[in-house]
């Protein structure tokens, strides 16, 4: 189906294209060489990019389909041009990288192609078969979402300029589009069990473009969630002496790294709808049942009026997008490390809880909650192999932190607290200490003092003693390093290596921080006057 645009249609998607043109000229480039050594090919823009163009996105995933050309006469030709790779037997996709361009973000050109699914549901567990006398209408039957089948045929012969010359849409994905739908190629629930990881790009994409999944895709996505933990399994006989013994090994349909990749992606969109989706169709039951637990999980009203645990872990994550959260931190986006640690913040309360009636004690408490957080954070982290996507993966042991050491705020009288204190926790080079304030701000916000509302007084007295060493080293970030160490004392002074000298180098930090001395020789005056009292 070949859609004949109005002409105000067709200049509008012309002078978006030609944006694109302006700004990644150089990833269309090549297509001229091609045009001149290939003169009956046919060259389509298709996927992510196209799509992005009809809602005026920026883009650079850029895939092309190419017509009429042989799979190695395509591949001697991208040889010249730049490096090439083939992406396996799954998707026989040439992934080119033109001289001088970013390596991290390689483009897809691949002939148009035809695709067989072992029905297993696996990630990329499909046979793929290409064919340069393939239509495109062809082509595009196999993917995923309408909004990701439409094809945009390139005119690339006249005067070396590029231009759309017709936009190819067999399955309306250009009103769905314009109606903000995710919606299923074809019967979805056939899309599905081709590839379960389907599910979770329907979400994200759903989250991303703050579109609708139409009712027919919804429901296979709930009816099939649960396959996103099936694993494979085979039989192996392993010679071990003499004998033949069985062996028997599982491997996960959807891998976790896939997972990963698409949660991370989703919770950077929009945490709150990731966190309210992953529920409605019960995805955190099959990668982080850990999460449910927070439900129906009480909380004491005179200090969280706002409802049980899982409630306030949602206001914490709306927090982040709130007015003011953007006037407090000048409209910086939350980090992801930021974002998950709101949302595993008090993940350990239902695991420590203790209750008046059952424990005996005066009202509902959390003790450690924070320390047994941090240790299911990080593991959680780890299972869903988190760090491991690319670009975007995230530390386990630095959302950790964060969630361990969310409490700081109300350890103790923040007037009297340590100067070295304050910049071990908020100035601290290893673990992402801007966002442990923040992370703090979005948690008060989001607890509600009965009758009261939140309390940001702690959080301000905090911050004030942050400005005060700020304000003496002009450092927003960054403190200087310590005037002296351990053994520049010991060999100063001749002392023996002991807990003293830890004394001595923390007294005369508070010393430095404060502003009060700012060199070697007034450290060595310091500590002078104090070992020769304490003598």
């Amino acid at each position: 189906m070949v859609l004949k645009f109005l002409r105000k249609e067709e200049d509008q998607l012309q002078e978006k294209f030609k944006k694109i043109l302006e700004k990644e000229k150089f990833a269309f480039s090549w297509l001229e060489k091609l045009k001149k050594e290939f003169k009956n090919s046919e060259v389509y823009l298709v996927g992510g990019a196209t799509r992005d163009i009809v809602l005026n996105r920026e883009t650079k995933d850029f895939d092309f389909v190419i017509r009429n050309i042989s799979s190695q006469d395509l591949e001697k030709f991208l040889s010249f041009l730049g490096k090439v790779s083939l992406v396996g037997k799954a998707f026989g996709v040439f992934k080119f990288i033109p001289k001088n361009w970013d390596p991290s973000n390689p483009i897809d050109v691949a002939l148009p192609r035809t695709e067989h699914a072992f029905g297993t549901g696996a990630y990329k567990d499909i046979e793929a078969k290409s064919n340069p006398k393939l239509s495109i209408e062809k082509d595009l039957s196999r993917r995923d979402f309408t909004i990701n089948a439409i094809a945009l045929k390139l005119d690339v012969s006249k005067n070396q300029e590029i231009k759309i010359l017709k936009l190819v849409d067999p399955f309306k994905g250009l009103k769905d589009i314009k109606n903000k739908i995710i919606k299923a190629v074809g019967n979805p629930e056939e899309r599905f069990k081709e590839d379960y990881s389907r599910m979770l790009r329907a979400i994200r994409f759903s989250i991303e473009l703050n579109f609708k999944i139409e009712e027919k895709t919804w429901q296979a996505i709930k009816n099939n969630i649960s396959h996103l933990n099936d694993l494979e399994i085979e039989t192996k006989l392993i010679e071990r002496g003499r004998a033949l013994e069985p062996e028997i090994d599982e491997k996960r349909i959807v891998p976790y790294e896939v997972i990963a990749k698409e949660f991370l992606k989703s919770l950077k969109a929009d945490p709150v709808k990731t966190f309210d989706l992953y529920d409605q169709v019960n995805l955190w039951q099959e990668i982080m049942p850990e999460i449910l637990k927070m439900k129906g999980c009480p909380q004491p009203k005179e200090f969280h009026s706002e409802g049980d645990v899982w409630t306030h872990t949602r206001l914490t994550l709306e927090k982040l997008s709130s007015k003011e959260f953007e006037k407090e931190f000048k409209k910086e986006p939350p980090s992801l490390e930021l974002i998950l640690s709101a949302l595993f913040h008090d993940i350990g309360k239902p695991y420590t809880i203790k209750i008046p009636e059952k424990n005996g004690v005066d009202r509902i408490r959390f003790d450690e909650h924070d320390l047994v957080g941090a240790e299911l954070t990080e593991k959680i982290c780890q299972r869903l192999r988190l760090s491991s996507p690319e670009k975007i993966g995230i530390d386990p042991k630095k959302v950790a932190w964060l969630v361990r050491n969310h409490m700081i705020l109300i350890a103790g009288d923040i007037s009297k607290m340590k100067t070295t204190t304050i910049e071990k926790y908020f100035f601290n080079q290893e673990y992402p200490s801007d966002d442990l304030l923040k992370l703090s701000f979005v948690d008060i916000a989001a607890t509600f003092l009965e009758g009261r509302g939140p309390d940001f007084s702690k959080f301000y007295q905090m911050k004030k003693r942050i400005n005060e060493i700020r304000r003496v080293f002009q450092s927003k970030k960054e403190v200087p390093r310590p005037l002296l160490n351990g053994y520049e004392i010991i060999e100063k002074f001749g002392l023996k290596p002991g807990p003293k000298i830890g004394q001595l180098l923390e007294k005369l930090r508070e010393k430095q921080l404060s502003g009060k001395i700012k060199t070697k020789e007034e450290a060595f005056a310091y500590l002078a006057k104090i070992i020769k009292n304490s003598e």
